[in-house]
This record gives structure tokens, C-alpha cells and sequence, in this order.
């Protein structure tokens, strides 16, 4: 069985750091293993949805809250709920263009009561650049400091080098789509109705 680290190593060494930049299109790259969803390289894809008769969970993802380190976020906080979880970093220049739209997305969903919008701040060692960044541009949605990226293990090995990356997670937490690229509000708004309107 391939681990997860060569499964990132293998997204990575085909998409590159050039992901973020790319046209989207779409596909269905994953497998579960043991119940548990495993990312698999997507040959170049930077947008891949799952149907849900394809969806496996993914393993626990936690760490300290950005804002407070004495604080801890879960993703199991949200049960039920749809999170749209996004792995950034304040030194990442599409990470910082598409912050904006990713605070209209969280808005719109606590909005009407489907989810939220889950940070995983990676690389960034200094804390107080990431928690600045979020304090200057009135970004409200919860993050996770994970300055290694060891979250990436839990949501099966998606490509830790491929930075900003979107995984967008049904109900039952769940892939349901994953995106290797910078991400806009009404990309993020049309996936997340989607998800919103299948069978609980």
C-alpha cells in the first residue's frame, strides 16, 4: 500500500508548485483505503470532485486555534456540517488574493446554517505573521496552526507542497471535492450548493 507521504510526493512531483495557476478541470482521483479516504496523484487535475457513492472520511484533524494557542479546533467541532477547510499561508501570494473570497464564502454559509469555512496555516513558523494577517484583512474564519503540515496524513496525503489547496468536505466529512489552486467565491459557492442539496 502506498503511504501517504508517497502519495504527496507523487501529486507533487506532477502538479508542481505551478498548481496554483492552472485551468481547473475536473475528475475522480481517490480511493479508500480501510474506510479511510486516500488522496491518489491526480495526473495534472487541479480540480477533482467526488460523487458521493466514492467518498470515504478522513482521518482527525486538530491543532492549536491560530488566534489562541491555548485553544484547540477540531474538525470533529463541526459535525454535521459542511467545512470547506483550506491550507494557506500569509507568505503564499495566491493564499493572500484568494482570503477575501474565502471570508464571503464563510459568511454565506453561517449564513444559512450549512458550514463554515476551516484555515490550516502551514509554514509559517512565526505566528504572529499569519494571526496579523488575518487581524488586518477582518478575516473571521477559525484556523489551525500546523506549521508542518502534519494534517495532511489525515486528509489522506493531498500534495503538502501544492500551496493554497481546498478540500471541501460533505456533512459526513467526507472529500467531496478537492482543489489544488487558488479558489474564488463563486467557484467555492456553486461546489458548496451542490454539496448542499444531496440526500444527508
Amino acid at each position: 500500500m502506498r503511504t501517504p507521504l508517497a502519495l504527496a510526493a507523487a501529486a507533487a512531483l506532477a502538479l508542481g508548485l505551478a498548481g496554483c495557476g492552472e485551468d481547473a478541470t475536473a475528475g475522480h482521483d481517490a480511493v479508500a483505503i480501510g474506510g479511510q479516504f486516500e488522496f491518489v496523484s491526480p495526473g495534472g487535475q487541479t480540480v477533482i470532485e467526488y460523487p458521493p457513492a466514492e467518498r470515504a472520511p478522513v482521518g482527525e484533524v486538530y491543532g492549536p486555534d491560530l488566534r489562541d494557542e491555548s485553544e484547540e479546533i477540531r474538525l470533529a467541532d463541526f459535525a454535521g456540517q459542511i467545512v470547506v477547510l483550506n491550507a494557506w499561508g500569509q507568505w503564499c501570494a495566491p493564499c493572500r488574493a484568494e482570503s477575501d473570497d474565502l471570508q464571503r464564502v464563510h459568511e454565506w454559509m453561517r449564513g444559512e446554517g450549512i458550514g463554515t469555512v476551516l484555515g490550516i496555516n502551514v509554514r509559517d513558523d512565526v505566528i504572529t505573521a499569519p494571526r496579523d494577517f488575518m487581524a488586518d484583512n477582518g478575516l473571521s474564519y477559525p484556523s489551525i496552526y500546523d506549521p508542518p503540515f502534519i494534517n495532511a496524513a489525515a486528509l489522506g496525503g493531498i500534495p503538502a507542497s501544492v500551496i493554497p489547496t481546498t478540500v471541501i468536505l460533505d456533512r459526513r466529512h467526507r472529500p467531496a471535492a478537492v482543489l489544488l489552486k487558488g479558489v474564488d467565491d463563486r467557484e467555492l459557492t456553486e461546489l458548496v450548493r451542490k454539496i448542499a442539496a444531496e440526500e444527508p
